[in-house]
């Protein structure tokens, strides 16, 4: 039986907001490499489908990824032409809206419409399924319910001919380890090769991390390039292992410190990593670099699947209300606590105020303005007073708005630069359901329906 040719797949973001010209020196390098690729975009977190959540409801065509234009226009003729795949989860709460938007940029750029899909099945807000997860969200005002659906249908859609897949809430790795799926054929319960292509999915999913951006400390972890980071891409073999490297040229730096780094990145149990696909196990793992920003992980082994799915209910918790000032020469310090001190005063009653003197004590401080630690109170000179409360009452929380404007001459002395927010406040609350209950399939989206 002949094997499949190797496939790579590149990662051109890492977080909704993330760079936006990451895309082509990652597409240049998987078409310059030759043979089967792939292009992820990781754009999706809990806070940002919540709030896509909520931009849908002013909005029913929107809730997809704001920078989908940005992202996807300067290469998607490219790897249309170069037959370079694109999967993502910039479908966010409106996979299909995403669908129709990329059909339409498509148009714009005078190109072949591609065949997309999108992989339907995370939304559980529905009325029919909210019994799911009631009990965990008993006596919230709830946004969204969404599943951490797997890499099964991303996979059943690319054998089904899809160029571009769009996803909602996925399990992050599941972007690569469905194409992997479908590329190689495994069996779904292989779960050793499903184990490893998890593991080559998280390297890959934060984007440049990986790839030093994160790892960046000057003079203890020096990185060169970071202005001009290269986003990682993943050689990934017929058993799942991978090897990691970026584009010839670009910034930063892959070695085993910053590969290990990034394998670890929210690892609860190295033994035991849950998700929707396997349980994989990195405690064998292996680390090895085997050339200038090549590193190979070996060793990942695997476990069944979890019976159930991870469900993220977003809530209501009112609203967040917040104001800077700034004080700086002499005594700023002194004058920043006392603006503090007048604003809880002027605010008491409405809750707690939390007063951070960012760069003197905003890590390092509590909500009640406590200092942690040994510091003490000193003379820093140059003092961005931050303040914040948050209020289940809209008109309650944007009393604090007004009174950080009033010290402009209500004192102390010499504040300036005044800048005031005030905006919904989330909450989330997570539990788990069988996976049997949470059917997920695909389906294209074509012209026709946009």
């Amino acid at each position: 039986m002949t094997t499949p040719p190797l496939l790579r797949v590149g990662c051109a973001a890492g977080f909704s907001g993330d760079r936006t010209d990451a895309a082509g020196p990652v597409v240049d390098a998987l078409i310059a490499a030759g043979g089967p690729a792939v292009l992820i975009f990781e754009t999706l977190a809990e806070r940002t489908l919540a709030l896509a959540q909520l931009a849908r409801r002013h909005d029913p065509a929107g809730g997809f990824e704001p920078l989908l234009d940005e992202l996807l226009r300067p290469v998607l003729a490219r790897c249309l032409e170069a037959g370079v795949k694109i999967v993502s989860n910039f479908g966010a709460a409106n996979p299909a809206g995403a669908a129709r938007r990329i059909l339409d940029i498509a148009r714009e750029l005078g190109t072949r419409a591609p065949r997309v899909a999108v992989v339907e099945g995370d939304d559980l807000s529905g009325a029919g399924q909210q019994s799911l997860w009631h009990h965990a969200a008993d006596g919230l005002t709830v946004v969204s319910a969404n599943a951490y659906l797997g890499a099964e249908p991303i996979a059943d859609a690319l054998r089904a001919g899809a160029e571009i897949v769009v996803c909602g809430r996925v399990a992050d790795p599941s972007l690569t380890v469905g194409p992997a799926l479908a590329h190689y054929g495994w069996a779904r319960d292989d779960w050793d090769r499903l184990a490893r292509a998890t593991m080559a999915g998280h390297l890959l999913e934060c984007g440049a991390q990986v790839s030093g951006g994160y790892y960046a400390d000057p003079g203890v972890k020096d990185v060169p390039g970071l202005a001009t980071l290269g986003y990682p891409i993943a050689e990934i073999d017929a058993d799942g292992h991978c090897t990691i490297t970026k584009p010839a040229g670009t910034g930063g730096r892959i070695d085993v410190h910053t590969v290990k780094e990034q394998l670890l990145y929210e690892v609860h149990d190295p033994r035991a990593y849950l998700t929707p696909d396997v349980v994989a196990d990195i405690g064998a793992a292996e680390v090895s670099e085997v050339g200038p920003d090549r590193v190979r992980l070996t060793g990942v082994s695997g476990h069944a699947r979890p019976d159930t799915l991870k469900v993220n209910v977003c809530h209501e918790t009112g609203w967040l209300a917040e104001g800077e000032i700034s004080y700086a020469g002499t005594r700023a310090e002194a004058r920043a606590r006392l603006a503090a001190q007048i604003l809880r005063e002027r605010l008491q009653g409405l809750g707690p105020l939390r007063a951070d003197l960012i760069g003197v004590t905003s890590v390092f401080g509590d909500d009640a303005g406590r200092w942690l630690g040994d510091q003490r109170p000193g003379d820093a000179r140059d003092v961005r007073l931050r303040v914040a409360l948050r209020h289940a009452d809209k008109a309650s929380a944007e009393r604090l708005p007004r009174e950080v404007t009033a010290l402009y001459t209500c004192g102390p002395a010499g504040g300036g630069g005044v800048r005031t927010a005030l905006r919904a406040r989330l909450g989330t609350v997570s539990c788990q359901v069988p996976r049997e209950r949470v059917p997920a399939a695909f389906r294209f989206v074509t012209e026709a329906s946009a």
